[in-house]
């Protein structure tokens, strides 16, 4: 290799090794910036998945989307086949039908019941004044009083029949309900605004109770989880003002606040003895992404996006230029 080439091979070095250098001062620079007040740290953006199952088993029959899709609340994802049980509700419904017919006999037996103890009542009335007068003899007027007694008692049997047949009409109406109710559940639709994640079922495929045909995301949920020492995370407020910086996108000042604090530090040693090991402790926090924002966004709301989130320390600090949110067009 000639000198000339050793030279060009040495500049070359050398300049990537400068603009290393400059990219590392100007990040150095950036952090100075941060004016007092502000704490930053790394994350990547998470959202509420939404798991959509069955509640029944039963055979596939028909998934509507696709990953990516867009879905509304109480949109018809999935379908799970339901013959067997359209069989048994036809089945319920005419046990349902059969007990209501029990129920008209009953109430037709105690009709007949009481006129029959109506009438041996009377004949028991009379059968008393002519045993009074002598006209007929105390056998009669016994057999008038054994009647009664067993009127009565068909009677009790003709109404303890009815009680049956309405238990069991309540009983054959709760079956239907049940099986209706586990024809609708066979419908599985959205429970929120969002988008198909994944799609882990097809067609044909038979499946457990529980198991898992779909998953969405919810765009409007999306959030970072951020990890800050403790000197930092004990000025840090829940429901403090944030910004997030998505990379790729850093143009993109995505408003946020602080939801959650971790009450203890991650990883926390059994005993901190030493002032400088409680200064290594990280805290765990969530800063949610501003939902308003996220709609009129809907290509920021994805999952699993690195990036910057900048905490307000102080209510009264003012955001730098560089983090305030700026409107369409501004």
């Amino acid at each position: 290799m000639d000198l000339h080439s050793l030279k060009s091979k040495f500049w070359i070095v050398a300049a990537a090794a400068i603009v290393i250098i400059v990219v590392f001062i100007v990040s150095l620079v950036g952090q100075d910036q941060l004016p007092g007040g502000f704490v930053s740290s790394n994350g990547r953006t998470e959202s509420t998945e939404v798991d959509i199952t069955t509640r029944f088993g039963g055979r596939l029959e028909q998934v509507l989307v696709k990953e990516g899709d867009q879905v509304e609340p109480s949109q018809i994802l999935a379908r799970i086949e339901t013959r067997e049980l359209a069989a048994q509700l036809r089945r319920a419904q005419a046990e349902a039908r059969r007990t209501e017919q029990e129920k008209r006999f009953a109430e037709a037996v105690i009709t007949q019941r009481k006129s029959e103890l109506s009438l041996s009542r009377k004949d028991l009335e009379r059968s008393k004044g002519l045993y009074e007068n002598d006209t007929i003899s105390l056998e009669q007027l016994q057999r008038d009083e054994t009647a009664v007694e067993m009127a009565k008692a068909t009677l009790a049997a003709a109404q303890a029949q009815l009680s049956n047949a309405e238990a069991a009409i309540e009983a054959a109406i709760a079956n239907t309900e049940l099986i209706k109710t586990q024809i609708e559940d066979s419908v599985l639709r959205s429970p929120i605004l969002g988008r198909v994640l994944y799609r882990l079922a097809e067609p044909g495929e038979v499946l457990p109770g529980g198991g898992n045909v779909l998953t969405v995301l919810d765009p409007l949920d999306i959030y970072m989880t951020l990890f800050l020492p403790t000197h930092e995370a004990a000025r840090v407020a829940v429901g403090a003002q944030a910004r997030v910086l998505l990379d790729g996108i850093p143009e993109k000042v995505i408003p946020a606040h602080v939801t959650y604090v971790a009450p203890r530090a991650q990883f926390t040693p059994k005993e901190v003895e030493t002032r400088s090991e409680r200064e290594k402790l990280m805290f765990r926090l969530k800063v949610q992404l501003d939902a308003a924002y996220l709609q009129a966004h809907a290509a920021l709301a994805k999952s699993g996006i690195p990036g910057m989130a900048y905490i307000r320390l102080d209510a009264d600090a003012e955001w730098p230029d560089e983090l305030q949110v700026k409107q369409d067009g501004d």
